[in-house]
């Protein structure tokens, strides 16, 4: 096997941080680049700030690649939430096809589950945004509904997909090695 193909079986190292105030304009750049701009809502800068703080949000950098130098940015929400419901707002990677968000995606699945304690891990996600919707699906997460028609995007509107992972399920999903280890 040569190179190229041995590393592409290894699992991307990646590591989540909370982010800076001194990170607030690459998590800027990354939600305005016309790459991201049609899968998310773009936040301002003080609603980065304040999800920095608020004790209810996680605002994390995502560290990426042998180096762990910066590749993306993710937000959970219901941090602290009485249900033990927890958001994944928002996720955005830098690099796309590398693997980079199915690992920020194990390691934030095991911070919701065995960090925060979530019984329900959840998100919506634009419904142009096929690909990622693949991605959830193949890493456990279950189609719920659809918001039809819930944001206004520039050629119209489009539809939210809701999609979560209960507890139950991860545990199951840990025990065949599909999750990070406990």
């Amino acid at each position: 096997m040569n190179a190229a193909a041995a590393s592409s079986l290894q699992p991307m190292r990646v590591r989540l941080r909370p982010t800076m105030q001194s990170d607030l304009d690459y998590v800027l750049s990354l939600e305005r680049d016309p790459e991201n701009l049609p899968y998310i809502t773009p936040w301002e800068k003080i609603q980065h700030e304040a999800a920095i703080r608020f004790p209810d949000f996680r605002h994390f950098i995502i560290e990426a690649g042998p180096e762990l130098e910066r590749g993306g940015f993710l937000i959970l929400i219901g941090c602290r939430n009485q249900h033990q419901s927890i958001e994944l707002k928002r996720m955005v990677v830098q690099n796309k096809h590398q693997g980079v968000g199915r690992a920020a995606l194990r390691v934030v699945k095991k911070i919701a589950f065995d960090d925060l304690g979530a019984h329900r891990f959840w998100l919506d996600i634009k419904k142009r945004n096929t690909r990622a919707q693949a991605l959830y699906v193949s890493e456990g997460f279950v189609f719920e509904g659809k918001l039809r028609e819930a944001v206004k995007v520039e050629d119209g509107y489009d539809s939210l997909v809701v999609m979560s992972m209960l507890q139950d399920e991860y545990a199951r999903r840990r025990k065949t090695a599909m999750e990070l280890a406990g």
